[in-house]
């Protein structure tokens, strides 16, 4: 995978960086009981869930780009990351440093991608990719799971931090009109 500018390669990984600072800035600006409490109009779901859903990704991401092979049914339901705020901090911890000393050069290494998708078969599909793909791929997931989390601070009635599950391409639509107001 070529990517579109200079340096992009680096820009790539430390967008997931900055997907992993946005989650440790939520987990240290909300309380256990919030990380853990189950919304009911959100499929019955926690913050908690969500982001321990986001970090499987990012961990299998990150230890696929040495081995060749990354597998996103590979999740660990009901860990302590889901159920400890603290367990998620520190696991969220490890995986940016993990990114920070990932090497630019495995961006366009290539991925053997295993993922289930159909609802109507059992077994999961494959497919080839990138290391930097599928980096897309994480990111806008979290993104998309960051955004659920932010609906269900807003029914507990958190505040949320600023931009945190908006788009970086939404982010920038908004400077852009603001810009130009």
């Amino acid at each position: 995978m070529k990517t579109s500018s200079p340096g992009g390669e680096r820009i790539l990984i430390h967008s997931v960086i900055d997907a992993l600072l946005q989650g440790e800035i939520l987990l240290n600006n909300i309380s256990d009981e919030a990380f853990t409490r189950k919304v009911s109009v959100a499929f019955d779901a926690s913050i908690g869930g969500h982001y321990r859903h986001c970090l499987d990704h990012f961990r299998n991401l990150l230890q696929s780009a040495a081995a060749g092979d990354l597998n996103y049914d590979n999740r660990e339901r009901g860990t302590l990351i889901e159920n400890d705020r603290f367990a998620a901090l520190n696991a969220t911890r490890e995986l940016r440093e993990g990114f920070e000393r990932l090497d630019p050069a495995v961006v366009s290494r290539p991925l053997n991608v295993t993922c289930k998708t159909s609802y109507g078969t059992p077994g999961s599909e494959a497919s080839l990719s990138t290391v930097g793909r599928e980096i897309m791929y994480s990111v806008a997931h979290a993104v998309h799971h960051y955004a659920l989390i932010g609906v269900m601070g807003g029914i507990m009635g958190l505040k949320m931090p600023a931009g945190f599950g908006v788009a970086p391409s939404t982010l920038k639509h908004q400077a852009d009109t603001r810009a130009a107001a």
